[in-house]
């Protein structure tokens, strides 16, 4: 039995993750440094990892007891995206798919780097029209003029990737409960609206059942992302799922009362 085999996959899966690079730039074929932890663990190949080069190779080889096969493609030194803000049209594509929100800007206006937080990712060049992105040597590791101080610096990017890419996750997942939240409630307050004689669609009744349906899933959802919440231990997701769980419950306490008053009037 390999140590694979024989360790925890839940640890296995954390100490792997400790020794990726934290770039989320899905250069191993996951969408992330975690995912990609997870995909090793079962089955997926060491050896897929540019940003980590052949210190981080060497490194999972020790954990998952596999031997150090060439890398996929060549390793990546440290670099930052530039962006030549008088060509930049503020068309908003690279900070929606930038993995740690390191792009600062807004709809037609210049967008700009945050060059601390940059992973070096080149996520952002694909989707820019105008090609107005340049990929750079990082300052901070040309900067470094020590093997301790560039072990500092891979560290600290490593932390605030991991970090900053959990805390967009985080907010993608509110955005989008917070959505769902809302056109649920449009469709409550669009069924209130409908009169006895409305003859397109379902019928008023059907409309506010298919409403408490909706709630009732929204709140089915809440729960799942609250107790997956718990599960990871993290504070301000705990605390964030519970208000997604108190707001469904309202949604639904609110699509029952117009059937049920629906119900009696009838």
């Amino acid at each position: 039995m390999t140590e694979t085999d024989a360790r925890p996959r839940a640890a296995l899966i954390e100490a792997i993750d400790a020794e990726l690079p934290q770039t989320q730039c899905g250069k191993c074929g996951q969408p992330g440094c975690r995912p990609y932890a997870e995909a090793i663990v079962d089955g997926e190949a060491i050896n897929r990892c540019p940003p980590g080069g052949e210190r981080t190779l060497a490194r999972l080889a020790a954990l998952t007891g596999r031997a150090p096969l060439p890398l996929a493609e060549p390793a990546q030194s440290p670099r930052v995206a530039w962006i030549r803000e008088a060509e930049c049209i503020g068309c908003t594509k690279c900070i929606q798919a930038c993995p740690v929100d390191a792009i600062l800007g807004a709809s037609k206006r210049m967008h700009t780097v945050i060059v601390e937080e940059c992973t070096g990712c080149e996520l952002c060049v694909a989707p820019c029209p105008v090609d107005c992105i340049d990929l750079l040597p990082h300052p901070a590791w040309e900067a470094a003029e020590t093997d301790e101080a560039r072990d500092a610096y891979l560290a600290r990017r490593a932390e605030q990737g991991r970090r900053r890419h959990r805390a967009r996750q985080q907010r993608l997942a509110r955005e989008a409960r917070e959505r769902r939240v809302e056109r649920q409630k449009r469709l409550i307050r669009q069924r209130q609206r409908s009169g006895p004689g409305s003859a397109a669609g379902p019928g008023p009744q059907r409309q506010r059942q298919m409403a408490v349906n909706a709630a009732e899933q929204a709140l089915r959802r809440a729960r799942q992302q609250l107790a997956h919440a718990e599960r990871q231990g993290e504070a301000s997701a705990i605390e964030a799922a519970r208000g997604q769980v108190d707001s469904a419950s309202r949604l639904l306490d609110d699509a029952r009362k117009a059937l049920e008053q629906a119900s009696a009037a009838e």
